[in-house]
């Protein structure tokens, strides 16, 4: 039971963003495959805790990410990765709509 304390304990701690997409029409699949192929280099990033692409089940154009950064810099370096970087426009033409909220957790 502690290994699961200690992992919400992990997740509550950071800078959260997160994220809305609503891929055009006929575009669904490809940003799920952009999505899909931020996974790893995301998860690799120094200042990155987590980094969870989800799709609807109900909406195949709606997608929603959850990202948790160590601090808001950790976001900061991603935006500027070069693997983010090289698909960021892409993947901003396929979306009819795009949101994202960072978040703290409260004092």
């Amino acid at each position: 039971m502690t290994s699961i304390h200690a992992a919400a304990e992990n997740l509550n701690e950071g800078f959260v963003v997160a994220i809305n997409i609503v891929a055009k029409e006929g575009k669904g699949d490809a940003v799920a495959e952009i999505l899909q192929g931020l996974i790893e280099p995301t998860m690799a990033e120094e200042g990155v805790k987590f980094f969870a692409p989800y799709r609807s089940p109900t909406d195949p154009l709606s997608f929603f990410i959850y990202e948790l950064y160590v601090d808001e810099a950790g976001w900061e370096a991603h935006n500027k990765a070069p693997h983010f970087l090289r698909v960021v426009d892409e993947l901003i033409s396929l979306a009819d709509h795009r949101q994202r909220v960072p978040f703290v957790p409260f004092a």
